[in-house]
Parts: structure tokens; sequence; C-alpha cells
């Protein structure tokens, strides 16, 4: 049976080459799945879970958003940033996020830097959820 080749790589390094049955990737307009053989493609990322499917066995990734292209059976993933989802530490993004919050109250909307707070708690909950997800 063919496979797909999967790779994630971030600004810094590679972070994974493997070989899968199936790629669930967190698209721009929600998440889809490939397969061999499937339609060549580009996409955007959301910050959120790729779950890589092989032989039955799940393993998942958080992804930072980014984009992703599909053919030829390989799915490249170029992603702002990425980290397995069972080495994510919740408790460290709970705190990012609520900091961001925080510093948010004394922005208005307009401001520049209200938008990169934005950013990162929408980046923080999406990590938290993927932790949530794969410790189930």
């Amino acid at each position: 049976m063919a496979k797909l080749t999967v790779e994630i790589v971030t600004p810094e390094k590679r972070i994974l080459s493997v070989q899968a049955d199936e790629a669930i990737v967190p698209g721009g307009r929600g998440l889809f799945g490939v397969r061999p053989g499937h339609t060549p493609f580009l996409s955007l990322m959301e910050p959120g879970p790729l779950t890589l499917i092989d032989a039955g066995r799940r393993e998942s990734y958080f992804v930072a958003g980014g984009f992703v292209e599909v053919g030829n059976d390989k799915v490249l993933v170029l992603a702002d940033a990425a980290e397995p989802v069972a080495g994510i530490d919740v408790e460290g993004a709970r705190r990012r996020m609520a900091e961001a919050q925080e510093r948010m109250k004394g922005l208005s909307a307009e401001d520049a830097r209200f938008e990169l707070e934005q950013a990162t708690v929408r980046r923080e909950a999406a990590r938290i959820g993927a932790a949530g997800v794969a410790r189930g």
C-alpha cells in the first residue's frame, strides 16, 4: 500500500520526516485529511494539532500556523513553530496566554501590539487544546 511522506519544517530546523498512511492538518478553513493519491494543493494552516496515522497508530504535533503543500504523495508542512503535543508545557502556555490577555487590556484594537497579543492568545489556546486532545 502506498504511503505519504510527511515533513514538518520550521524556520529553525526540520522537526520530522516520516512515512504515514494519513495526515490530518489544521487548515485555514478547518481540519482536512490527506491520504496517498490526494490532489495537489497549497493551504494556509491555523495553529492546532497535526495528526499522523500509520498502521492505526496516531501521533500528534502542535503547529503554530504556516503553510502546507500536498503533492505526489508528499505532505510538506512549513510551520511557524512545531512540537510534539506530548511535550507541551500546558501551564507555561496558560501563563503566556494570561500575560498576553493582561497586556491587551491596556491597548486599543487599533494598536499594532493588540493584534500581536491577540495572535499569542489564539496560539496558546490552540496549544492547550492540542495537549488536551492528545491526553484524552
